[in-house]
């Protein structure tokens, strides 16, 4: 299977417009109940800068406004060049639909070029199984978006009583496909929704903003290859209608690729 090949490259596909702005389409492969998977929604904004010209450098922080929900069909990308100095980048991102190009996504991002500098990592990732000890899970059957992932958990499961919202889980992409930072985007969102660790029963929800924070350059993020990621994932406090998510992903030698935080909205 060749890159364009595989679900989640043509997901996140852009074709350049006439006006300057990128024409994308969703994906039945990555819908979730009403609208896409946000994760593939955040990374094909970030695919729109990646594809630009005037890019420079890497990834370091993504920020990601769900505005509204995103229909089915075809969407239109306006990527925007707001700075750029001799190690960074700023860029806006703005997805809109429709023929009054309602706003129903907003990114903010920053590119970087890494150099070699003293370096630690004080996190520490949980001593798990591997993969191959962990069995298969798909959390919630009858998603299309879940069944392009690799999902094996360790720690919480959907719906039972859990004494928090602690999960740990290996997840890789379903068919395989190496690691690029697009994906590791739609990864970061991939963890299920905190809330229904804590109750056993499903209520709406919907991400508010999520953001995502790149810890590795190019290089290493594509030595990672296909193989999975671990990732970690916990709620702080839910409360009057919205909760908050805080999520590491792993390589497998113990690299930590990226943290993300997002703010999720719920009602009773």
């Amino acid at each position: 299977m060749t890159a364009s090949d595989h679900p989640f490259d043509r997901a996140i596909a852009l074709q350049p417009a006439d006006d300057g702005t990128l024409r994308g389409a969703t994906s039945d492969e990555y819908w979730n109940f009403v609208s896409p998977f946000g994760g593939v929604t955040a990374a094909t904004a970030l695919n729109a800068i990646l594809l630009h010209p005037q890019r420079l450098g890497d990834p370091l922080s993504l920020t990601v406004s769900f505005a509204g929900p995103i229909a089915q069909g075809a969407f239109t990308v306006a990527t925007h060049l707001l700075r750029s100095n001799r190690s960074t980048q700023h860029w806006s991102v703005q997805v809109t639909q429709g023929e009054q190009h309602e706003l129903v996504l907003a990114a903010m991002a920053v590119f970087a070029i890494r150099r070699p500098t003293w370096a630690l990592t004080e996190a520490v990732p949980p001593d798990v199984p591997a993969p191959a000890d962990t069995p298969h899970a798909i959390p919630m059957k009858g998603l299309s978006w879940l069944q392009r992932y690799d999902m094996r958990y360790m720690r919480g499961r959907m719906l039972e009583d859990n004494p928090d919202s602690l999960t740990y889980s290996w997840i890789r992409d379903a068919p395989l496909r190496d690691l690029d930072f697009a994906s590791l985007v739609a990864l970061c969102d991939a963890f299920l929704p905190r809330i229904f660790l804590r109750r056993a029963k499903m209520v709406a929800i919907g991400t508010v903003s999520l953001n995502i924070y790149f810890h590795q350059d190019a290089a290493s993020v594509m030595e990672h290859g296909d193989d999975y990621v671990l990732g970690i994932a916990q709620a702080s406090v839910f409360n009057a209608g919205f909760f908050d998510q805080q999520g590491q992903l792993w390589g497998r030698e113990g690299k930590l690729l990226a943290t993300t935080q997002q703010m999720v909205w719920y009602k009773e």
